[in-house]
Order: C-alpha cells, then structure tokens, then sequence
C-alpha cells in the first residue's frame, strides 16, 4: 500500500503567490506551538521555586529533567510517524496530548484548589506537584514527539520543481519559531507579574501557563482546519530502525565471530555484509564516522540550557530597573532570541567573508570548537557577576542558627512609663525573614509600640494589610518596587500618610510610635529600619554573558545543522538530525549530575566548574576535529550504487548465459533423441 501511495501524484493545494495554502497553516501552527512551549518555560524554574517552594538546586534539577525529555522523545515521534500514523496523525494526537498537558500545568498552578483556610498558601503542595509533573511529561511527550514531524510535513507540500519556494518556506518556518520564542519570553513574565487569586490574590501562575494552554489549542485547531489541503505520504518505515538493526546485526555477527580462525574485517560494520547490501553499510559507517564526533557536544548545551534555570535564578537576586522600565528575571531570556535575530545576519554578511578573504580556513568544525570557547567565557564572565551580587547578599541562618536582633529606640523619653521592654519582647517573638523576597518585590511589616487604646489599619496602595494590635507587629507584606505609599488609619478616623522609595529585594520594618501624629504626611515619625539590602547589582550586567552565549550558539548551533546535513547520506539526515537532537538532551542530563555531585556552596564556583569542563571538552573536540576528514556522501553512494549495479548486471549476464547454455543443452539431447528414433525406425522398416 505505501508504494502505491508513492506512486499516486501529489495532491495540488490552491496557491497563492506559488507557494500552497497549506503551508501557512503550518507556518501558524509552528509560531502557536514554538509560543506555547517556551512561553511556559521561561517561566517554570520561578514557578518551582515561589510557588512549589523548592530550592534553587532542585528546581534546576526539575527543569533540566524536563528539557532533556523534550529532546529525547522526538526520536519517539519520528518512529511513529514513519513506521505506522504517519506525519499528519502523529502531529494531530500528540498535539492533543501537548494540549492536555499545558491545560493540566495551569491548573496545577491555582493556588485556591487546595486552600481551605484561605491564606494564601495552598494546603495540599503534594497535589500541586503531583498535578505539575503529570502535565510536564504530557508536554515533554508532545512537543518531543511533533519535533521531527512538523518540517518535514511542511517540506511534503511542495512539488519536485519548487525547491525555491521550499527553500523560501524554512527560512519562514525558522522565523516563525524564533518570532514564537520571542513573544512569549516577553509577554509570559508580565502575565505572571499579574495578581490573581479567588480568595487572595498572589502572582498569577495560571495566567503565565494558561495562555501557552489556549496557544496550544489554537495550533491544534489551525492545523486541522488545513486537513482539506494538505499533501499525505503513507508511513514508510523508519529509517532509524533499519540502521539500528543494521547496526545491531553487525555487533551480533562480530561477537559470533571472534576467534582468531576468522579473518579480520576492514570495519568492524562490514560484519553485517552477509544479511545487508554494501550501500546501506556504507551509509551507516558515514552516519558513526559524525555521531562520534557528536560525543563531546552535550557539554555546550548543558552551558546553553542553564540560560532558563541558573541564569533567571541569578537575575532575581538582581536590580532590574532599566532607567524607569522594569525588567522581570525571566525576561532576561528574551535577549537571547533578540541577539540571534541580529548576529545570524551578521555572521553570514560579515564575519565569515571577512575571515575567508583574510585567507584563513574556518572549517565548520572549527566553528564549533569556537562556539565551545564563547560559551565556556560566557560563564566565567557569569562568575565574575555573580560573585560582585554576593557581595550585596545577606547571610541568612543555616537550621542550627538563630537571628536575634535588638531594636534601639531613638528617643528614649518617649517610651518611658510606656511597658518599652514588653514592646521588644513582642519585637523579637516575630520570625525574621529567611530568603530574599520573591522576585524583586520588598517585605514589609509593621510594628506599634501601643502609645494608643485601639488598633492601627494599615493599607500598602491597593492592599489592605489589616489592623495592627497594641503591642504586636504586622506579618512581612510584598510590595512592588518604587515608590510605595503607607496609610495608617486609627478608629476615630484619622489617618496619616507615608512614603518611601524601594528597590528590588529589601525587606524593612517600620516602627510606628505612640507619638505618631495623624493628619497629612507623617513620614517624619516613622521609623524604617532596613532588614535586607535591596539588589544593587543591576540586570543589564548580564547582558555580556547572553552576548557571548548567544554568539557561541550561532556559530556552534547553525554550523552543526550546516555541518550534519551535508555530511549525512542522502535517506540518512533525518537521522543526524536526531542524533543532533540528542546532544541537546544528553546536556540537560550532564547539569543533573554536575548540579548533584558537585556539592559546590558558591555559585560562581559552579560556573567556573562548568567553564572548566567545556573548555577541557573544548581541547578533546579539536583534537578530534584535526584527524576529521571531509566526504562527499554524493559521490560514495554514487560508487556504491554504481559497483552494485553492476554486480547486478554481471549476475544477471551469467543466468542469461547460463539459461541460453541450458537451453542449447536441451536442443542437442532433443536433437539427439529424435535421431534415434528415426533409425530405429529405419531398422524396423528393413526387417
């Protein structure tokens, strides 16, 4: 059945402008999908951290789980899709299951489903994660397994004779993906910004994860609406899996063989020669002869992942006023795909001709092993920034420490009489703050030495911290950045008003005395003692190591897309492709090992650790590379195809000979055989 598919015409689509429709559809669906996916997680190590409440080393260790799966399950993907559904329905069910996913995160995300006693924590966490790892593996399944699907189904649209437009049609298809990164990683961190809540308002999670669910949806739908349109190839069986065998076949047939009585072959694949045609070996040592080379290449994604995880945990410790504009942690992930927009054009048009006309040789392995080097300086520059924030950091209690703190009053007349040491021993009942507030905000808390009978409201612009009892303190209150404004209301009415100018991630107390006096602005009489610096280490400060990150992963990234294809067989680029795909997820698993063995208190020390290790797999690469040398797959498969062609030809000459000389054979013996009779006759006839 799928050769007489082969052999039915291609479905022609209206065009418009030559190319089909139904390529925008695709186009769309991509850009909803390419949305939907880094939308949620440009926002997910925040999500595990503020609202799962996990430490930084296992919400690095989440995510990098999650990653690694997202690039393991497209070889999922591409073995279905060939082997039994096909393109088009495997796109269609794990997009569903991709949906399914994205709708199950956000509502894992609503804090109100499991808070009973309404304050603004949910009860029940083990639910919540429970719920958010169950729609992270349906994402991790879906977006892996349409990975190898959705641009190859695009390129099946387009006849034999328009290589032009296909060619129009990836470079569309590749911005739509970045055009998808870049939205969502601006537009998702102000989403999360937002309050919501049913019964207290907190940052809105579900927002964050709920518009890449209805993206999602939007993709699935839009590439449905196509279904008219498009052009359907039959599954055809899956490469992969034959070379798979074939590799397997030849490890079989070796271990069978190796006793020295059996002569030695010129490669160990060339054991597989008694059940496989040589072109198929050959094409299977071209396809080995790069996957080794791919063997150090996990080191540089395990650096390049760490922009969503180590990276965005960095920026929250960080300033991210912008001279009025302010910058969300997560929002720092939108200068990569903006730097990529701008260093691609000017690789291509600048840098490369210019080192070509300076006559030196830039292979694309070189490439890579600079790209390498970029990134492993992008993390000593992230060091050297992290170890100027410690600076600003204060040092929080381990479990087997204690805070204590004395608060001194100024004016000692004025609380004498006034129960002043009851005052303080409420002071010091109260637990201090143990973290940096959440994402640049600023904790606040009240305390009333009771010079009054009633209690004190108090209200931080729009919201309401509630009354304050004589001799007690408020919890700590987050508040936004800027200038914030205190009003403090008494039950006769009166109320004063206070300003105060915060920055990102400080934490005061504001002592409110007896002899505070209502009416107007009464900043005067209010005490504000600092408890935590605020974040003066600015987010722009980061910008140099995405600039050399980003300018490793265009040399390194484009060149070994470059690279792969024009080194992979012909049936065999999908397979490089994977293998490709594949480093990405060996990387994310590299950040889990490192992140859990290495132990390391400091930050920065990580950093160097990981810059280390690249740069050491660096050196390994490039002594690789220099023993590499360059094929022409076109021309081997072209010998192959030729010297088994004419194998078969010789064949075929020798049973044509063969049959002629039976046929010759089978004429003589009847020749013979009626010769006889007719003297057998004659002998009969003369008697």
């Amino acid at each position: 059945s799928a050769d007489k598919e082969l052999k039915k015409p291609k479905k022609k689509s209206p065009k418009v402008c030559g190319y089909p429709i139904s390529i925008f559809f695709i186009v769309i669906n991509e850009f909803c999908e390419r949305f939907s996916y880094y939308g949620m997680r440009a926002v997910l190590v925040l999500y595990f951290k503020y609202f799962l409440r996990w430490d930084d080393d296992f919400a690095t260790t989440i995510y990098h789980t999650f990653v690694a799966l997202c690039y393991l399950t497209p070889i999922l993907g591409a073995i279905i899709a060939d082997s039994w559904l096909g393109k088009f329905k495997t796109i269609v069910y794990l997009s569903i299951v991709y949906t399914l996913g994205q709708v199950v995160l956000a509502v894992s995300a609503i804090h109100d489903i499991t808070d009973t006693n309404k304050d603004g924590t949910p009860d029940n966490m083990t639910f919540h994660v429970a719920l958010s790892m169950v729609g992270l593996l349906l994402i991790a399944l879906g977006t892996g397994g349409i990975k190898p699907c959705v641009a190859a189904f695009g390129g099946d649209q387009f006849e034999d004779h328009q290589e032009k437009q296909r060619g129009t049609f990836f470079s569309i298809f590749y911005l739509s993906i970045n055009a998808g990164s870049l939205l969502s990683t601006i537009i998702t961190p102000i989403l999360r910004g937002q309050e919501c809540g049913i019964h207290t308002q907190q940052q809105c999670y579900p927002l964050a994860f709920g518009v890449p669910a209805a993206l999602m949806a939007v993709a699935l739908i839009v590439f449905i609406v196509g279904n008219g349109m498009y052009h359907k190839t039959a599954p055809q069986g899956n490469i992969m899996v034959k070379v798979t065998k074939c590799i397997g076949f030849a490890i079989k047939n070796r271990f069978r063989h190796r006793s020295s009585q059996y002569p030695k072959r010129e490669h160990w694949m060339d054991w597989a020669d008694e059940k496989y045609d040589k072109l198929l070996i050959a094409q299977v040592k071209m396809v080995l002869k790069v996957l080794f080379l791919y063997i150090p290449l996990p080191m540089f994604w395990a650096l390049f992942d760490q922009q969503g995880s180590r990276w965005t945990l960095q920026a929250t410790t960080m300033d991210g006023d912008f001279g009025g504009l302010t910058i969300q942690p997560d929002q720092m992930q939108t200068v990569n795909p903006i730097l990529i927009l701008i260093l691609v054009p000017i690789m291509d048009s600048l840098i490369y001709p210019l080192i070509s006309k300076c006559k030196l040789n830039f292979t694309p392995l070189r490439r890579i092993t600079v790209g390498m080097f970029f990134a492993a300086m992008a993390f000593v520059v992230a060091a050297v920034v992290q170890l100027q924030i410690d600076k600003t950091l204060p040092k929080f209690p381990s479990n087997s420490e204690m805070q204590v703190k004395f608060i001194n009053a100024v004016n000692r007349d004025v609380y004498k009489g006034r129960n002043c040491f009851k005052c303080l021993y409420y002071s010091l009942q109260f637990e201090d703050i143990t973290k940096k507030p959440e994402q640049g905000a600023n904790a606040i808390r009240q305390v009333f030495f009771n010079g009054f009978d009633t209690a004190l409201n108090v209200t931080v612009g729009d919201k309401e911290i509630g009354y304050i009892l004589p001799n007690n303190m408020s919890e700590y209150t987050s508040v936004k950045h800027g200038d914030a404004g205190y009003w403090i209301r008494n039950d006769a009415g009166l109320e004063c008003f206070v300003k105060q100018e915060l920055g990102f991630g400080s934490s005061y107390t504001l002592l409110i005395p007896p002899t505070l006096t209502f009416g107007g602005k009464c900043s005067e009489g209010i005490q504000k003692i600092l408890d935590i610096e605020p974040n003066t280490i600015s987010m722009a400060w980061q910008i140099p190591q995405y600039f050399l990150l980003t300018a490793g992963e265009v040399v390194f990234s484009v060149t070994g897309l470059e690279f792969s294809y024009s080194q992979a067989p012909s049936n065999m680029k999908a397979v490089l492709q994977a293998g490709w795909l594949l480093t990405v997820a060996f990387g994310n698993i590299i950040v889990l090992i490192v992140a859990e063995a290495a132990t390391l208190e400091d930050q920065w020390a990580e950093y160097i650790l990981f810059a280390a290790l690249l740069v050491l797999v660096c050196i390994i690469f490039a002594i690789m590379a220099y023993f590499y040398t360059y094929i022409d797959p076109a021309k081997i498969e072209a010998h192959f195809a030729n010297t088994e062609y004419g194998e078969k030809e010789r064949k075929k000459s020798l049973e044509m000979a063969k049959k002629a000389s039976f046929q010759h054979q089978d004429e003589d013996k009847k020749g013979s055989d009626s010769s006889s009779d007719e003297e057998e006759e004659s002998k009969q006839s003369k008697m």
